[in-house]
C-alpha cells in the first residue's frame, strides 16, 4: 500500500495530506482527527517529509505548530497537485454546492457582488448564500460553523480560524477631485496640519495610529466629522468635506473616477484576508471562489497580492 501512495522521486501523497492538514489544524491531534488517522501517523509523515526535503516545515510556538516560510511555499506549490487529484477523484458530473459567504459592507458594495455574479455564470451548478455584516460577526460566523468563507479587512486572528492572505494595501488620503492636494503624488502626516479631516471614530485602532503620527509631526488637522467606516469617510470626502485617511481596497476600483486617491506616506498599512475554519476541511466551493477572486482582482496603485 505504501508503494501505491508514493510516486517518482519519493513523493508521497500521504505525507502531503498530513502536511496540509497540519497547516490547517495547527496541532497533530487536530490534523489526525481531520484525516482519520493516528497522531503518531501525522508525526511520522511530517518527520519523513522534512528528512526527504532537508527542510524544517514547522516550529512550535505557544503550544501550536506554526508553519515556516518554506512550509508556506511548499503548500502553495501543492495546490495544483490536489486540484488534479480532485479532478481524478471527483464526480464526472457537476455537483450542486452552496457557498455560505460573509463579508463587511466595504467588500459587499459592488466589489464582491460582481465577483459572485461572474463566479455563478462560470459555475451555474453552484449557489451562493451571501450575508453582509461586521468583521467581528464574520469571524464569529466562521467559528460557529454558520459560514464557509469570510473576507476580512482587519487582522481577525482567533483560535479556530485560519487567515489566508489576499491583499496587502497602503494607506491613502481620499478627497474630492477639486481638492488642492488631489494632484500630489503623495501626502505626509505633516501635510495634514490645518486641513479638514474626516476621521474614523476613536474605537478604531487605525484612528489611534493616525493620531500618534500627527502628534509626532505636531500636525493639527481640523476634524470636521467622525465616522464608523472607511466607506462613509470616503463618501464625505468625495462631497468636499475634507481629507479621509483610509484603506483604499476595494473602494478604489469603483470610485477612482469620482474622487482622488493619493498615497499617504506613513507606516499605516492594511491586510485583507480570507477566513476559513481551521477545525475542518475547507469546502471545495470555497477554494474555487477564493481562486476566482484572486485571479480576477484588477491591479491598482495601492494594493498587491499578499504572499
Amino acid at each position: 500500500m505504501a508503494g501505491a501512495r508514493t510516486g517518482r522521486m519519493g513523493h508521497s501523497i500521504a505525507e502531503y495530506e498530513a502536511f496540509r492538514a497540519l497547516i490547517q489544524a495547527g496541532t497533530a491531534t487536530a490534523a489526525a482527527a481531520q484525516l482519520g488517522v493516528s497522531q503518531s501517523a501525522i508525526s511520522r509523515s511530517i518527520a519523513s517529509l522534512e528528512t526527504r526535503q532537508g527542510r524544517i516545515f514547522f516550529e512550535r510556538i505557544a503550544g501550536r505548530l506554526q508553519p515556516t516560510q518554506e512550509a508556506l511555499v511548499l503548500n502553495r506549490r501543492l495546490d495544483s497537485l490536489f486540484d488534479a487529484l480532485d479532478l481524478i477523484d471527483g464526480p464526472s458530473e457537476p455537483v450542486s454546492e452552496t457557498l455560505r459567504l460573509i463579508a463587511p459592507p466595504s467588500f459587499a458594495q459592488r466589489f464582491l457582488v460582481s465577483h459572485i455574479n461572474r463566479f455563478l455564470q462560470i459555475n451555474p451548478h453552484y449557489y451562493v448564500s451571501f450575508e453582509v455584516s461586521t468583521n467581528d460577526d464574520a469571524v464569529t460566523g466562521i467559528l460557529d460553523g454558520r459560514f464557509d468563507l469570510a473576507i476580512c479587512g482587519v487582522d481577525a486572528s482567533r483560535a479556530g480560524v485560519k487567515l489566508i492572505s489576499y491583499r496587502s494595501v497602503s494607506a491613502v488620503c481620499a478627497m474630492s477631485l477639486d481638492h488642492p492636494f488631489a494632484t500630489r503624488s503623495e501626502i505626509s502626516p505633516a501635510d495634514l496640519d490645518g486641513q479638514n479631516l474626516i476621521a474614523l471614530t476613536r474605537r478604531h485602532v487605525r484612528r489611534g495610529q493616525l493620531d500618534r503620527l500627527l502628534n509626532q509631526e505636531q500636525a493639527k488637522p481640523h476634524v470636521v466629522a467622525e465616522v464608523s467606516t472607511s466607506y462613509a469617510a470616503a463618501d464625505l470626502a468625495r462631497e468636499g468635506m475634507g481629507i479621509a485617511v483610509i484603506n483604499p481596497f476595494p473602494l478604489y476600483h469603483y470610485r477612482s473616477d469620482e474622487m482622488a486617491f493619493v498615497r499617504f506616506n506613513s507606516p499605516i498599512a492594511y491586510k485583507v484576508h480570507f477566513a476559513v475554519s481551521s477545525q475542518q476541511p475547507v469546502p471545495r466551493i470555497a477554494l474555487a471562489f477564493m481562486r476566482h477572486v484572486r485571479l480576477n482582482t484588477p491591479s491598482d496603485p495601492f494594493s498587491c497580492m499578499s504572499k
